[in-house]
């Protein structure tokens, strides 16, 4: 069968850990080069070193997506590098759950920074690029929390519903231009989004119940593959998945 990832040129936001190392090592094995980008470097030179051990080609660059500069400079980057930019994966994103009554402000700022104005920006860096190309594919990572709503879920769920909507209005805008969009929703994954919850009892509830029923973060990394990896007219727009056991 036909790899359709093979050879592409791949930016990954967030690539430091979770869903998007394990992305990044996925489509590097399948012939993809990697372009990863995320705030600790340390972490994404060690990937890139492990993905060049064992035969793939990537490439590590300090990123932090509520940055402009620095997501425009990573997928400059990526272009100048290589010559074209295949696929944008932006999946950098934080998840500190609060109920409303903790008044955890500047959480919610850090989540509106992160989650949707580094996707904005995301868009805005690879956009002009894949028009220019008359190709490309835009990958936004939401949560089934962009699908529904659950206490100390709604600050963070607001962010989510936000990168639903733009992915769609994406779609229809750049349809034209022979550009592909995907948003794609994971339910209980195992990733550190949950170490970053302040408050306890939330984090608590939370780590209990993804620690039942949550799958690992190659799950997202099969997703990812799996809409890239379509036939250039077919374009894979919404992928919802959650863990068998999650009724949530």
């Amino acid at each position: 069968m036909n790899n359709s990832v093979e050879n592409k040129i791949i930016v990954i936001t967030g690539a430091s850990s979770g869903m998007g190392e394990a992305a990044a090592r996925h489509l590097a094995s399948m012939g993809a080069t990697v372009v990863l980008g995320a705030r600790r470097i340390d972490r994404i030179e060690k990937l890139v070193s492990e993905i060049k051990e064992n035969g793939g080609e990537a490439l590590a660059l300090a990123t932090d997506v509520t940055n402009k500069d620095d997501v425009k400079n990573l997928v400059d980057t990526a272009i100048n590098t290589y010559g074209r930019i295949d696929v944008l994966i932006n999946n950098a994103g934080v998840m500190p759950l609060s109920m409303f009554e903790s008044i955890k402000v500047d959480e919610w700022d850090q989540m509106i920074d992160v989650n949707i104005k580094g996707v904005l920006y995301g868009i805005a860096a690879a956009l002009p690029h894949m028009i220019e190309q008359k190709a490309g594919h835009i990958i936004n990572t939401a949560s089934v929390a962009a699908h529904l709503i659950f206490p100390a879920s709604s600050v963070y769920s607001a962010t989510k519903f936000a990168v639903r909507a733009l992915t769609d209005g994406l779609r229809q805008e750049v349809t034209s231009h022979n550009i592909r969009t995907t948003l794609i929703s994971p339910g209980a994954v195992n990733t550190e989004l949950l170490d970053h919850i302040s408050d306890k009892d939330v984090q608590s509830a939370n780590q209990e119940y993804v620690g039942e029923v949550g799958i690992p973060a190659s799950s997202y990394a099969d997703m990812v593959a799996f809409a890239i990896g379509q036939p250039e007219n077919v374009d894979v727009n919404e992928i919802i998945f959650r863990p068998t056991a999650q009724a949530l």
